[in-house]
């Protein structure tokens, strides 16, 4: 596996230049997270509590900040596509029977499935409400886009998985609905509600997918990664039907009869055909097989060509902080271990 030499900041650095307005993203994301009803209350808390890295409003203040000062319809942009975000991933566990979420148990395995769709919905009607309260059409547009893209990634997923025939085009259809469409949505929100000029605003769309794509195609990474770097079980991708990128290469690249053992052991595996004694065995084996067609090498440098594409949309921008975090964040993407 290829290693960055990189030295990458960390989110806290990356957050420097928007640091005030954050502390207002908080506050307000804060009292969003609120309902009357003591159980639904208990759940957006549980939720609250196990909120990731929030890159996705981080992107919207400072691609907004980029062009203009920060406005109170940047930071409810930030809230409504943090909160659409967080509600798909609590509806994405039901669908996909996920018991865990960032190490902890999903909101469904700790009180239900209709616990968990209903808080779902109810944050969807927070982010229709504070969507509502920005008055902008187009951002109105940019949000109802991505839920519908969301929904349409995760059918064609489901429409794909288990399928070990999928190629590169679909793969990328699917990462692109499911993950770079959100990160051009924060950015695109992010440009509208600070005003920047079309130019920018393209610029800034162009960015928030291929950091996307990056950031998507680098957790499918992780999957053939050392345990000791990654710090979670590898192989988790394949075993929910999963077939990402570095499979996809080396499938293309081995002997014909060599991807066909592969392709029939991976359709066994997902639909459980395996003993589970012989499961390990499996894994492993078509883990060595993927690195030894640098599967994964490939998807490095895809990744790295997406960064390079990304760098130079920002060209447009002068240099200030802001660009500098907004660079920052593709060498996040591309250098994070977790």
């Amino acid at each position: 596996m290829q290693r960055f030499s990189v030295i990458m900041a960390n989110l806290s650095d990356i957050r420097q230049p928007i640091e005030a307005s954050w502390k207002r993203f908080e506050r307000l994301m804060h009292e969003s997270m609120q309902a009357d009803d003591r159980l639904q209350q208990t759940v957006l808390k549980y939720i609250a509590a196990r909120s990731g890295k929030q890159l996705r409003p981080i992107i919207v203040i400072l691609c907004a900040q980029l062009c203009n000062p920060i406005t109170d319809k940047t930071l409810r942009a930030a809230v409504a596509l943090e909160m659409l975000h967080t509600a798909s991933l609590v509806h994405d566990d039901v669908v996909d029977s996920s018991d865990t979420r960032r190490g902890q148990p999903a909101v469904h395995t700790q009180w239900s499935n209709k616990v968990a769709i209903l808080t779902g919905d109810y944050m969807l009607a927070k982010v229709i409400s504070l969507v509502a309260e920005v008055r902008n059409i187009r951002i109105l547009e940019i949000v109802s886009n991505l839920g519908r893209n969301l929904s349409s990634g995760e059918m064609l997923q489901l429409h794909v998985g288990q399928s070990m025939w999928i190629d590169e085009e679909r793969y990328l259809k699917v990462i692109d609905q499911k993950t770079a469409q959100l990160f051009q949505a924060c950015a695109e929100a992010g440009a509208e509600s600070a005003g920047c000029t079309p130019r920018q605003r393209n610029a800034l769309r162009a960015y928030g997918r291929l950091l996307g794509l990056c950031f998507q195609i680098k957790d499918d990474i992780f999957d053939y990664s050392d345990l000791e770097e990654l710090g979670k079980p590898t192989m988790s991708d394949l075993r929910d039907g999963k077939v990402t990128l570095p499979l996809i290469e080396a499938l293309r690249r081995a002997p014909q009869d060599e991807a066909e053992d592969i392709k029939a052991k991976g359709e066994k595996l997902v639909t459980n055909g395996f003993a589970q004694e012989e499961e390990p065995r499996i894994l492993e084996h078509i883990k060595s097989f993927v690195l030894r067609f640098k599967g994964d090498e490939y998807a490095v440098q895809r990744m790295l060509g997406y960064k390079k594409e990304a760098t130079e949309a920002l060209s447009v921008f002068r240099d200030s902080p802001e660009k500098k975090s907004l660079l920052a964040l593709l060498d996040y993407a591309i250098n994070r271990v977790q």
